[in-house]
Protein backbone atom coordinates (compact mmCIF):
# COMPACT_ATOMS: atom_id res chain seq x y z
CA UNK A 1 0.00 0.00 0.00
CA UNK A 2 1.55 3.00 -0.93
CA UNK A 3 1.47 6.27 1.72
CA UNK A 4 3.41 8.28 -0.38
CA UNK A 5 2.03 11.87 -0.27
CA UNK A 6 1.55 11.85 3.29
CA UNK A 7 2.50 14.93 4.71
CA UNK A 8 5.58 14.78 7.05
CA UNK A 9 3.07 14.86 10.35
CA UNK A 10 1.24 11.86 8.91
CA UNK A 11 4.27 10.44 8.13
CA UNK A 12 5.28 10.68 11.91
CA UNK A 13 2.46 9.17 13.21
CA UNK A 14 2.15 6.14 11.00
CA UNK A 15 6.12 5.66 11.65
CA UNK A 16 5.38 5.82 15.46
CA UNK A 17 2.47 3.35 15.36
CA UNK A 18 3.12 0.28 17.88
CA UNK A 19 6.75 1.98 18.50
CA UNK A 20 8.44 1.79 21.84
CA UNK A 21 10.90 4.28 21.60
CA UNK A 22 11.39 7.23 18.91
CA UNK A 23 14.63 9.11 19.39
CA UNK A 24 13.89 11.90 19.25
CA UNK A 25 10.31 12.81 17.55
CA UNK A 26 11.19 16.35 16.82
CA UNK A 27 14.50 15.16 15.12
CA UNK A 28 12.57 12.50 13.53
CA UNK A 29 9.42 15.10 11.95
CA UNK A 30 12.49 17.57 11.46
CA UNK A 31 14.17 14.76 8.87
CA UNK A 32 10.75 14.22 7.69
CA UNK A 33 10.18 17.94 6.66
CA UNK A 34 13.27 17.98 5.17
CA UNK A 35 12.68 14.76 2.70
CA UNK A 36 9.54 16.51 1.53
CA UNK A 37 11.27 19.70 0.87
CA UNK A 38 13.90 18.40 -1.57
CA UNK A 39 11.75 15.19 -2.85
CA UNK A 40 15.22 13.31 -0.85
CA UNK A 41 14.21 10.02 0.71
CA UNK A 42 15.47 9.61 3.96
CA UNK A 43 18.11 6.41 4.62
CA UNK A 44 16.13 4.17 6.63
CA UNK A 45 18.93 1.09 8.45
CA UNK A 46 18.26 -2.46 9.48
CA UNK A 47 21.08 -4.41 10.52
CA UNK A 48 20.21 -8.39 10.96
CA UNK A 49 23.24 -10.76 12.37
CA UNK A 50 22.50 -13.76 10.03
CA UNK A 51 22.60 -16.44 13.67
CA UNK A 52 19.80 -18.32 12.31
CA UNK A 53 18.90 -19.79 8.96
CA UNK A 54 14.84 -18.62 9.10
CA UNK A 55 12.60 -16.31 11.01
CA UNK A 56 9.28 -16.60 12.59
CA UNK A 57 6.69 -14.22 12.40
CA UNK A 58 7.92 -12.28 15.46
CA UNK A 59 11.07 -10.76 13.94
CA UNK A 60 9.05 -9.51 11.14
CA UNK A 61 7.75 -6.86 13.52
CA UNK A 62 10.39 -4.40 12.68
CA UNK A 63 10.15 -5.39 9.17
CA UNK A 64 6.77 -4.65 9.19
CA UNK A 65 7.99 -0.79 10.09
CA UNK A 66 10.31 -0.95 7.40
CA UNK A 67 7.48 -1.55 4.60
CA UNK A 68 5.68 1.80 6.28
CA UNK A 69 9.02 3.60 5.50
CA UNK A 70 9.18 2.07 2.49
CA UNK A 71 5.85 2.60 1.52
CA UNK A 72 5.99 6.79 2.56
CA UNK A 73 8.84 6.38 -0.21
CA UNK A 74 12.08 6.26 1.71
CA UNK A 75 15.05 4.35 1.09
CA UNK A 76 15.54 0.99 2.89
CA UNK A 77 19.10 -0.44 3.90
CA UNK A 78 18.69 -4.28 4.67
CA UNK A 79 21.97 -4.54 6.59
CA UNK A 80 23.43 -8.27 6.73
CA UNK A 81 25.67 -8.36 9.33
CA UNK A 82 28.25 -10.88 7.91
CA UNK A 83 31.29 -9.29 9.90
CA UNK A 84 29.67 -8.61 12.89
CA UNK A 85 27.98 -11.82 13.24
CA UNK A 86 31.29 -13.21 13.64
CA UNK A 87 31.83 -11.33 17.16
CA UNK A 88 28.67 -12.61 18.62
CA UNK A 89 25.61 -10.00 19.56
CA UNK A 90 25.70 -11.12 23.54
CA UNK A 91 22.40 -8.85 23.70
CA UNK A 92 19.60 -10.16 26.26
CA UNK A 93 22.52 -13.01 27.11
CA UNK A 94 24.20 -14.05 30.43
CA UNK A 95 26.94 -15.72 28.57
CA UNK A 96 28.27 -15.02 25.02
CA UNK A 97 27.06 -16.62 22.35
CA UNK A 98 29.00 -19.11 20.52
CA UNK A 99 31.07 -17.40 17.53
CA UNK A 100 30.00 -18.87 14.05
CA UNK A 101 32.06 -19.43 11.06
CA UNK A 102 32.26 -17.63 7.91
CA UNK A 103 30.36 -21.02 6.04
CA UNK A 104 27.80 -21.03 8.72
CA UNK A 105 26.92 -17.28 8.34
CA UNK A 106 26.96 -17.16 4.28
CA UNK A 107 24.65 -20.20 4.90
CA UNK A 108 22.41 -18.69 6.84
CA UNK A 109 22.23 -15.49 5.24
CA UNK A 110 21.24 -16.88 1.76
CA UNK A 111 17.50 -17.56 3.23
CA UNK A 112 17.23 -13.82 5.05
CA UNK A 113 16.66 -12.29 1.24
CA UNK A 114 14.05 -14.74 0.10
CA UNK A 115 12.44 -14.09 3.69
CA UNK A 116 12.30 -10.50 4.09
CA UNK A 117 10.99 -10.17 0.43
CA UNK A 118 7.62 -11.67 1.69
CA UNK A 119 6.95 -8.09 3.24
CA UNK A 120 9.50 -5.61 1.38
CA UNK A 121 9.71 -4.90 -2.22
CA UNK A 122 13.02 -5.92 -3.24
CA UNK A 123 12.84 -3.21 -6.13
CA UNK A 124 13.26 -0.89 -3.01
CA UNK A 125 15.08 -2.17 -0.98
CA UNK A 126 19.17 -2.30 -1.18
CA UNK A 127 20.60 -5.21 0.88
CA UNK A 128 24.47 -4.62 2.41
CA UNK A 129 26.76 -6.52 4.37
CA UNK A 130 28.64 -4.91 6.56
CA UNK A 131 32.09 -7.03 5.60
CA UNK A 132 32.37 -4.04 2.82
CA UNK A 133 33.74 -1.55 5.17
CA UNK A 134 34.70 -3.41 8.07
CA UNK A 135 36.44 -6.28 6.75
CA UNK A 136 39.67 -3.45 5.38
CA UNK A 137 39.80 -2.18 8.72
CA UNK A 138 43.13 -2.38 10.03
CA UNK A 139 44.36 -2.56 13.67
CA UNK A 140 45.13 1.22 13.90
CA UNK A 141 41.87 1.75 12.63
CA UNK A 142 39.70 -0.42 15.04
CA UNK A 143 42.06 1.26 17.34
CA UNK A 144 40.95 4.75 16.33
CA UNK A 145 37.37 3.68 16.32
CA UNK A 146 37.72 2.55 19.63
CA UNK A 147 39.21 5.51 20.48
CA UNK A 148 35.74 7.59 20.61
CA UNK A 149 34.42 5.69 22.86
CA UNK A 150 34.55 5.01 26.77
CA UNK A 151 34.54 1.98 28.66
CA UNK A 152 32.37 3.43 31.01
CA UNK A 153 29.31 3.80 28.16
CA UNK A 154 29.92 0.34 26.79
CA UNK A 155 29.20 -0.99 30.54
CA UNK A 156 26.56 0.79 30.82
CA UNK A 157 24.57 -1.71 29.07
CA UNK A 158 22.66 -4.30 31.05
CA UNK A 159 23.94 -7.48 30.03
CA UNK A 160 27.61 -6.56 30.26
CA UNK A 161 26.77 -4.54 34.07
CA UNK A 162 25.14 -7.64 35.04
CA UNK A 163 27.72 -10.39 34.17
CA UNK A 164 29.71 -7.81 36.14
CA UNK A 165 27.98 -7.82 39.05
CA UNK A 166 27.35 -11.61 38.68
CA UNK A 167 31.37 -12.41 37.89
CA UNK A 168 30.50 -13.94 35.01
CA UNK A 169 33.19 -13.00 32.17
CA UNK A 170 33.26 -10.40 29.69
CA UNK A 171 35.49 -10.84 26.62
CA UNK A 172 37.14 -7.31 25.25
CA UNK A 173 35.81 -8.77 21.80
CA UNK A 174 32.35 -8.82 23.12
CA UNK A 175 32.84 -4.99 23.75
CA UNK A 176 33.66 -4.41 19.72
CA UNK A 177 30.61 -5.07 18.79
CA UNK A 178 28.06 -2.45 19.70
CA UNK A 179 31.15 -0.01 17.73
CA UNK A 180 31.05 -1.92 14.81
CA UNK A 181 26.99 -1.71 14.61
CA UNK A 182 27.60 1.81 15.04
CA UNK A 183 29.96 2.15 13.04
CA UNK A 184 27.53 0.53 10.08
CA UNK A 185 25.17 3.26 10.74
CA UNK A 186 28.72 6.28 10.12
CA UNK A 187 29.50 4.07 7.09
CA UNK A 188 25.76 4.20 5.87
CA UNK A 189 24.80 7.72 6.88
CA UNK A 190 21.34 6.50 8.09
CA UNK A 191 18.91 9.25 8.85
CA UNK A 192 17.00 6.19 10.90
CA UNK A 193 17.79 3.16 12.32
CA UNK A 194 15.22 0.49 13.33
CA UNK A 195 15.66 -2.61 16.09
CA UNK A 196 14.03 -4.21 18.71
CA UNK A 197 14.03 -3.15 22.29
CA UNK A 198 16.67 -5.10 23.30
CA UNK A 199 18.95 -3.63 20.92
CA UNK A 200 18.16 -0.01 21.87
CA UNK A 201 22.09 0.65 23.56
CA UNK A 202 23.92 -0.27 20.42
CA UNK A 203 21.35 1.50 17.84
CA UNK A 204 22.26 4.87 20.17
CA UNK A 205 25.59 3.93 20.26
CA UNK A 206 25.32 4.50 16.35
CA UNK A 207 23.76 7.96 16.85
CA UNK A 208 26.51 8.95 19.15
CA UNK A 209 29.13 7.54 16.56
CA UNK A 210 27.70 9.98 13.66
CA UNK A 211 28.05 13.03 16.05
CA UNK A 212 31.94 11.99 16.45
CA UNK A 213 32.04 12.13 12.74
CA UNK A 214 30.39 14.99 12.19
CA UNK A 215 27.44 13.59 10.39
CA UNK A 216 23.82 14.36 11.63
CA UNK A 217 22.62 11.48 14.48
CA UNK A 218 20.00 9.57 13.11
CA UNK A 219 16.79 8.64 14.70
CA UNK A 220 15.79 5.59 16.54
CA UNK A 221 12.67 3.82 16.33
CA UNK A 222 12.52 0.50 18.45
CA UNK A 223 10.13 -1.93 18.18
CA UNK A 224 8.10 -4.51 20.84
CA UNK A 225 9.07 -7.75 20.77
CA UNK A 226 6.04 -10.19 19.95
CA UNK A 227 4.12 -12.63 22.33
CA UNK A 228 3.92 -16.11 20.69
CA UNK A 229 0.46 -17.82 20.47
CA UNK A 230 0.67 -18.44 24.55
CA UNK A 231 -0.09 -15.13 24.86
CA UNK A 232 2.58 -14.93 27.71
CA UNK A 233 5.97 -15.37 26.72
CA UNK A 234 8.21 -13.80 24.01
CA UNK A 235 7.88 -15.71 20.39
CA UNK A 236 10.46 -18.28 20.33
CA UNK A 237 11.25 -21.66 18.38
CA UNK A 238 12.41 -23.23 21.29
CA UNK A 239 9.18 -22.35 23.46
CA UNK A 240 7.16 -23.84 20.54
CA UNK A 241 4.87 -20.81 20.38
CA UNK A 242 5.84 -19.08 17.43
CA UNK A 243 4.55 -18.87 13.63
CA UNK A 244 7.41 -19.59 11.36
CA UNK A 245 7.08 -17.21 7.73
CA UNK A 246 7.96 -20.98 6.15
CA UNK A 247 5.31 -22.49 7.75
CA UNK A 248 2.50 -23.96 5.10
CA UNK A 249 -0.78 -22.40 4.95
CA UNK A 250 -2.22 -24.73 6.71
CA UNK A 251 -0.11 -24.16 9.53
CA UNK A 252 -0.04 -20.72 9.15
CA UNK A 253 -3.48 -20.08 9.41
CA UNK A 254 -4.16 -22.75 12.36
CA UNK A 255 -1.74 -21.41 14.91
CA UNK A 256 -3.13 -17.70 14.03
CA UNK A 257 -6.52 -19.34 15.13
CA UNK A 258 -5.02 -20.47 17.58
CA UNK A 259 -4.22 -16.75 19.43
CA UNK A 260 -6.52 -15.11 22.02
CA UNK A 261 -8.95 -12.55 21.08
CA UNK A 262 -7.01 -9.90 23.00
CA UNK A 263 -3.36 -10.86 21.60
CA UNK A 264 -5.57 -11.12 17.83
CA UNK A 265 -5.38 -7.15 18.27
CA UNK A 266 -1.57 -7.05 19.17
CA UNK A 267 -0.90 -8.94 15.87
CA UNK A 268 -2.92 -6.66 13.97
CA UNK A 269 -0.99 -3.56 15.44
CA UNK A 270 2.66 -4.86 14.98
CA UNK A 271 2.58 -7.21 11.62
CA UNK A 272 -0.12 -5.38 9.26
CA UNK A 273 -0.56 -2.41 7.58
CA UNK A 274 -3.59 -0.83 9.45
CA UNK A 275 -3.99 2.43 11.04
CA UNK A 276 -3.95 2.83 14.72
CA UNK A 277 -7.55 4.64 13.85
CA UNK A 278 -8.91 1.62 12.16
CA UNK A 279 -7.52 -0.60 14.79
CA UNK A 280 -9.70 1.66 17.42
CA UNK A 281 -12.90 1.33 14.93
CA UNK A 282 -12.00 -2.85 14.93
CA UNK A 283 -12.08 -2.72 18.67
CA UNK A 284 -15.22 -0.83 18.48
CA UNK A 285 -17.26 -2.79 16.03
CA UNK A 286 -16.21 -6.49 18.19
CA UNK A 287 -17.39 -4.74 21.25
CA UNK A 288 -20.79 -3.54 19.82
CA UNK A 289 -21.27 -7.02 18.31
CA UNK A 290 -20.92 -5.18 14.55
CA UNK A 291 -18.30 -7.86 13.60
CA UNK A 292 -17.71 -11.24 15.42
CA UNK A 293 -14.63 -12.03 16.94
CA UNK A 294 -13.59 -15.34 15.19
CA UNK A 295 -14.19 -13.71 11.82
CA UNK A 296 -11.64 -10.92 12.98
CA UNK A 297 -9.38 -13.66 13.75
CA UNK A 298 -10.40 -15.37 10.51
CA UNK A 299 -8.94 -12.35 8.70
CA UNK A 300 -5.90 -11.82 9.97
CA UNK A 301 -5.16 -15.55 9.47
CA UNK A 302 -6.21 -15.11 5.98
CA UNK A 303 -3.82 -11.77 6.03
CA UNK A 304 -0.53 -13.50 7.24
CA UNK A 305 -1.02 -16.88 5.09
CA UNK A 306 -1.78 -14.08 2.09
CA UNK A 307 1.57 -12.41 2.36
CA UNK A 308 3.84 -15.23 3.13
CA UNK A 309 2.20 -17.36 0.54
CA UNK A 310 -1.19 -15.95 -1.69
CA UNK A 311 -4.67 -15.34 -1.80
CA UNK A 312 -5.39 -18.52 -3.25
CA UNK A 313 -3.63 -20.24 0.14
CA UNK A 314 -5.30 -18.27 2.21
CA UNK A 315 -8.60 -19.18 0.62
CA UNK A 316 -7.79 -22.81 0.83
CA UNK A 317 -6.63 -22.98 4.13
CA UNK A 318 -9.93 -20.90 5.51
CA UNK A 319 -11.91 -23.77 3.56
CA UNK A 320 -9.98 -26.65 5.22
CA UNK A 321 -10.17 -25.30 8.45
CA UNK A 322 -14.06 -24.82 8.28
CA UNK A 323 -13.75 -28.56 7.05
CA UNK A 324 -11.79 -29.65 10.07
CA UNK A 325 -12.99 -27.74 12.99
CA UNK A 326 -16.43 -25.78 11.91
CA UNK A 327 -18.08 -28.66 10.09
CA UNK A 328 -17.21 -31.57 12.28
CA UNK A 329 -18.26 -29.23 15.20
CA UNK A 330 -15.09 -28.65 16.77
CA UNK A 331 -13.74 -25.53 19.07
CA UNK A 332 -11.53 -23.29 16.88
CA UNK A 333 -8.66 -23.83 20.20
CA UNK A 334 -7.78 -27.29 19.92
CA UNK A 335 -4.91 -28.18 22.83
CA UNK A 336 -2.23 -30.00 20.54
CA UNK A 337 0.25 -32.22 21.67
CA UNK A 338 3.40 -34.22 19.96
CA UNK A 339 3.98 -37.69 20.49
CA UNK A 340 6.41 -40.18 19.33
CA UNK A 341 5.97 -43.04 16.32
CA UNK A 342 4.51 -45.94 17.69
CA UNK A 343 2.74 -48.92 16.85
CA UNK A 344 0.04 -51.44 18.39
CA UNK A 345 -0.72 -48.90 21.28
CA UNK A 346 -3.41 -49.73 23.86
CA UNK A 347 -5.97 -46.80 22.77
CA UNK A 348 -7.22 -46.63 26.62
CA UNK A 349 -3.44 -46.18 27.63
CA UNK A 350 -2.59 -43.54 25.29
CA UNK A 351 -5.55 -41.25 26.73
CA UNK A 352 -4.24 -41.88 30.41
CA UNK A 353 -0.76 -40.87 28.98
CA UNK A 354 -2.10 -37.49 27.40
CA UNK A 355 -4.11 -36.86 30.71
CA UNK A 356 -7.57 -36.93 28.92
CA UNK A 357 -8.63 -39.49 31.63
CA UNK A 358 -6.82 -40.29 34.86
CA UNK A 359 -7.49 -44.13 34.43
CA UNK A 360 -6.89 -46.83 31.64
CA UNK A 361 -10.28 -48.04 33.21
CA UNK A 362 -11.71 -44.68 33.31
CA UNK A 363 -10.76 -44.72 29.35
CA UNK A 364 -12.19 -47.69 29.09
CA UNK A 365 -15.54 -46.83 30.40
CA UNK A 366 -15.36 -43.70 28.24
CA UNK A 367 -14.58 -45.53 24.97
CA UNK A 368 -17.84 -48.24 25.63
CA UNK A 369 -20.03 -45.98 26.55
CA UNK A 370 -19.53 -44.00 23.08
CA UNK A 371 -17.93 -40.61 24.61
CA UNK A 372 -14.64 -41.00 22.26
CA UNK A 373 -13.81 -40.37 18.52
CA UNK A 374 -10.96 -40.48 16.42
CA UNK A 375 -11.08 -37.50 13.73
CA UNK A 376 -15.06 -37.56 13.86
CA UNK A 377 -15.75 -41.09 14.12
CA UNK A 378 -16.87 -42.94 16.99
CA UNK A 379 -14.62 -45.42 18.26
CA UNK A 380 -16.75 -48.50 20.67
CA UNK A 381 -13.88 -51.13 21.29
CA UNK A 382 -12.27 -50.46 24.75
CA UNK A 383 -9.52 -52.61 23.65
CA UNK A 384 -8.73 -50.86 20.74
CA UNK A 385 -5.06 -50.63 19.65
CA UNK A 386 -3.76 -47.53 16.84
CA UNK A 387 -0.46 -47.52 15.76
CA UNK A 388 1.10 -44.09 16.01
CA UNK A 389 2.22 -43.09 12.62
CA UNK A 390 4.85 -40.57 11.61
CA UNK A 391 4.05 -37.38 10.44
CA UNK A 392 -0.09 -38.44 11.05
CA UNK A 393 -2.37 -35.90 12.59
CA UNK A 394 -5.31 -36.60 14.21
CA UNK A 395 -8.64 -34.99 16.88
CA UNK A 396 -9.09 -36.92 19.97
CA UNK A 397 -12.51 -36.28 21.19
CA UNK A 398 -13.43 -37.50 24.67
CA UNK A 399 -16.65 -36.82 26.49
CA UNK A 400 -18.44 -33.25 25.17
CA UNK A 401 -16.15 -30.62 25.81
CA UNK A 402 -12.26 -32.49 25.52
CA UNK A 403 -10.52 -32.03 22.41
CA UNK A 404 -6.98 -32.95 21.80
CA UNK A 405 -4.84 -32.79 18.55
CA UNK A 406 -2.58 -35.48 18.40
CA UNK A 407 0.86 -34.84 16.27
CA UNK A 408 2.81 -38.03 15.73
CA UNK A 409 6.34 -36.40 14.95
CA UNK A 410 8.40 -37.35 12.60
CA UNK A 411 11.17 -40.79 13.01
Amino acid sequence: MSLLGLKPEEQLERIGFGAVDLISKEDMLKKLKRSAETKKPLLIKFGADPTRPDIHIGHTVVINKLKTFQDLGHHIHFLIGDFTALIGDPSGKNTTRPILSREQIEENAKTYAKQIFKILDPDKTEIVYNSKWLAPMTSIDFIRLASRYTVARILERDDFSNRLKNQTPISVHELLYPLTQGYDSVALKSDVELGGTDQKFNLLVGRDLQSQYQQEPQCILTMPILEGLDGVNKMSKSLDNYISVVDTPKDMFGKTMRVSDELMYRYYELLSDITGAQLEQLKKDVKSGAKHPRQVKVDLAKFLVTRFHSASDAQNAEDEFNRIFVQKGLPDTVEEKKVKPAKDVALNQFMTQLGITQTNSEASRLIEGGGVSIDSEKVSNAKLRIDLEAGKEFILKAGKKKFLKVIVENA
